[in-house]
This record gives structure tokens, sequence and C-alpha cells, in this order.
């Protein structure tokens, strides 16, 4: 039996290669084991994630996520970009929600600047409505890619149906479909356009039908509920051990929501239920997802309804801080009046002039909670910028998850945590 060697890094090509050749490095697995790379290209790990499953058998006795193949640097790109530069990179953490993603950057931008508490009550209501339009849109995705993953193909093109719809709401507002890049420090780009709010009703309407045949599709069909109960148990202590938040955390049975816990914009004004599961299952976390969803289309329905200025803004309500210091002014003053051009220069060369001192803030998206932590030296570029990602601190629990599972359950299992390798990696 060859004698193993560490490679070190300062070896030859050539040393290295001879080693390899002759077995050393290549750890030896006792007995009938082997090793299987999962991913980073397979359809089933939503994204570019890879597995490394030591198997006895179909068993799994080791599963070491290696990930990382995303990593674009995010938060070091923020240190050299002004607070408002940094928000069209929020869109690419959860590429699912990046309408959530914009507001919880903007928030945390806000309560440094300490005006987080002083926004406009209509700008208030639409980033509400944004979030949750953004949690309806993300979690159909995931239940989507979910079902398709143990075998239900129809379920995907269902969830796909309504998507699109949103998406086609998103470009009305925003301009974009998938990168909106909407919120603004202090504000929204834009208010809601002309027959905006109409059309949102007449989705919400839809979009219940399809939470409707989705269930009649999934919830008692006896072969999904065979690949989902019981399988990927999250107990309630580990969950919180591991810091997982979200759906995920509630499906384990833990009453726990950034929006009810903390909470942020108009959401202690709204009504919402939070729901939890018993098991913590891969089942739990499905219907933790649909009913969120029913919730969400609940709290848009309250938004509508006391949305201050009407439906299209009649009464002329403010959607930004009146503060140009932190908000463009109106381009009329700017072509007009020199205090108003002096502060777009400055807005837009240097960023808002933010204080010295050190913030964390977190807002519950739809894979858990999103958080930013700033540290500034003053100015309009913050020193440091960290990102908690939920999708990456959810799979902090894949080694032991899967741990004597089945290869055919990793799909599954992957599937009711619902993570995004962008967010991942970021």
């Amino acid at each position: 039996m060859a004698t193993t060697r560490e490679i070190e890094i300062g070896d030859s090509v050539a040393s290295v290669a001879a080693s390899l050749a002759e077995g050393h490095g290549i750890r030896e697995i006792d007995g009938d084991r082997m090793v299987l790379n999962m991913g980073p290209s397979h359809p089933s790990t939503h994204g570019v994630l890879r597995i490394v499953l030591e198997l006895d058998g179909e068993v799994i006795t080791k599963a070491t996520p290696d990930i990382g193949y995303l990593h674009r640097g995010d938060e070091k790109i923020a240190e050299n970009m002004t607070y408002t530069q940094f928000i069209p990179y929020t869109d690419r953490l959860d590429y699912l929600a990046p309408l959530a993603n914009n507001v919880a950057y903007s928030l945390a931008v806000e309560k440094l600047l300490d005006v987080h508490d002083k926004l406009p009550l209509r700008c208030q209501y639409i980033r509400v409505i944004c979030c949750e339009l953004a949690r309806i849109s993300a979690h159909l995705l995931g239940l989507g890619a979910f079902a398709m993953d143990v075998g239900a193909l129809t379920v995907f093109l269902h969830t796909f149906t309504e998507r699109e719809k949103i998406y086609s709401l998103c470009e009305s507002l925003t301009g974009a479909r998938f990168t909106t890049s909407y919120t603004r420090i202090g504000g929204v780009a834009r208010d809601t356009p002309a027959g905006w709010i109409d059309a949102l009703e007449k989705f919400l309407l839809e979009v219940e039908v399809n939470f409707d045949e989705s269930e009649k599709l999934l919830t008692r069909n006896r072969i999904w509920v065979d690949r989902t109960r019981n399988v990927g148990v999250i107990s309630r202590e580990d969950a919180i051990d591991y810091g997982i938040t979200g759906p995920n955390l509630r499906g384990s049975g833990v009453d726990y929501d950034v929006r009810k816990a903390h909470p942020y914009l108009i959401y202690d004004q709204l009504e919402f239920d939070v729901p939890l599961g018993s098991v913590g299952d891969c089942y739990d976390r499905y219907l933790v997802r649909m009913e969120e969803m029913r919730q969400s289309v609940r709290i848009i329905r309250q938004c509508i309804k006391g949305l201050p200025g009407g439906r299209d803004n009649q009464g002329g309500e403010a959607v930004n801080l009146d503060d140009g210091k932190i908000v463009l002014p109106p381009k009329a003053k700017v072509l007009t009046s020199m205090e108003e051009l002096i502060h777009q220069f400055m807005l837009v060369t240097q960023g808002v002039n933010a204080p010295k001192g050190e913030i964390y803030f977190g807002a519950e998206n739809p894979k858990g909670e999103l958080g930013f932590y700033i540290n500034s030296l003053g100015g309009g570029t913050p020193n440091r910028l960290k990102i908690r990602a939920p999708s990456f601190v959810n799979l902090s629990i894949l080694p032991e998850l899967l741990k004597g599972c089945l290869i055919s359950d990793v799909v599954a299992i992957l599937g009711s945590i619902d993570f995004v390798m962008g967010e991942c990696d970021r």
C-alpha cells in the first residue's frame, strides 16, 4: 500500500503529477464507500453549488459543500462606490427577489443616516408592496423548482405562469423585469404609474387560484408526500444553533419573523400570520412557503386599501424625503436654482454625506434574514460593508442534514431549503 504524502504549494507540476500517479495524496476509503461529485452544474443544485458526497451504497456518510463559484466580491466593491451606486449590486444577491434586496439595503443606509423613521408614508406602503411581491415571486420559483426536482413538472409550469405576471408588474413599475434597481436612499425611483394598482389587484385574484391548483397537485399527492415527509428533518435546536432564518427556521416550529420581531416600514400596522411547521421536514417547509404566499397577498391588499394619496396618487403624496442632501432634487429646480444644482452635483459625484458610525439592519427576505452591516468613517462611501446572506447561512447545515440520507433525497432537501447561489457567494 502506498503511503500518503501531503502535496506542498512549492512542489513542481511534475512532482505533483508523479505523486498522484503513485496514489499519493488520495485519501483511502474503507470498504465499499465511494466519493461522488454532485455539481457544480447538476440541474438539481439550483445554481453552481458542488457537494462532495461520500457514499456507502446509496446512503450518504459524509457531505461537504463546496461554494464560491459565483463569488464577485460585492462587499469589497461597495467600499469603492457611493451608497447609491451600490443599489444595482443588491439586485444580484437573491436575484429572484431584487425588489426586496433594494429595500433592505436602502433601509440600512437610511438607518445610518438616521432618517429611516422619517420616510413618507406612501413610500413605505409602496416598499412593502414591492417586498411582498418579491416574496411571492421567489416562493413561486422555489416551489416550482422543488416540485420539478422530484418529478412534478406541471407545478413548475403553473408557478412560472404567475411569475411572468409579476415580471410584467415589475416592468411597469420600475422599467426592468429582472434587475429592478427601484429603491433609492430616502425613497423610490418613481411613483406607481396610472392603472398599476388595478393590474396588481387583478394579479392577486389570479395568483390565489394558482395557489389552490398547486396545492391540489401536491399537498395530498402520494408521491410528493412520500418524497418529502420525514425527509431532511431539521430539529428546532439545530435550526437555532446553525443560525437558520426565514421559512426554513419557521418550518422547524421556531416563531421568528423579522417583520414581527423587529418591525420596519409599516409592518407593525398590518395584520398577517406567521405560519409554523411542527416536524421540520421538507414537507413542512413546503407548507410554510405556501401559506406565506397567501399571507403576502393579504398584506398587499391591506396596503392597497390604505395607500396614502389613493391608487393613482390623486392627492400628490410624496414618495421621497424632502431633503436635497439625500435625494436628488427635481430636474426643473436643478435647471433654475443654484442650490439644487449644487446638491445634485454633490450627490452624483460624492454621494450622501453619511456620519461616522456603524449600524446593522436585517430584513425578512424570502430566503431569510438579509442583513447589512455598515461601518462608516463619514462621507459618501462605506468604510466596510458586510452582507448577511441567508442562503449562505442556511446551507451551513448541509453536512449535518445530508448525513444518513439517500442520494435521491438530496434533490428534495436542496429544493426545500430554497437557496440562491448569487446571494450565498456574493
